[in-house]
């Protein structure tokens, strides 16, 4: 039950009475240009949605980094500390 091709010359027939040739070729090439914007939009939506896993074990680094600073700090206070006990000694 779709739209056959006599149905479709009607309704270009009806839209071309109805607008005019110069407003038809306006309206065309707008649709056309939306259509085109439209595909744009969508392929740079999924190269972004492609690249962002690929940004997602930055947060697992950076933790990783704090982690080995914390023990970095950690051994260098065990021998301060334990250098202060001496000297008190």
């Amino acid at each position: 039950m779709g739209i056959g091709m006599r149905e479709l010359l009607v309704i270009l027939v009806v839209a071309l009475l109805v607008f005019g040739t110069k407003k038809l070729k306006t309206i065309g090439s707008d649709l056309g240009g939306a259509v085109r914007g439209f595909k744009k939009a969508m392929e740079e939506g999924e190269a972004e949605s492609e690249k962002k896993p690929a940004a997602e074990p930055a947060p697992a680094v950076a933790a990783e980094r704090r982690i080995e600073s914390s023990e970095a700090a950690a051994s260098t206070a065990a021998p301060a500390a334990a250098a202060k006990k001496d000297n008190v000694a």
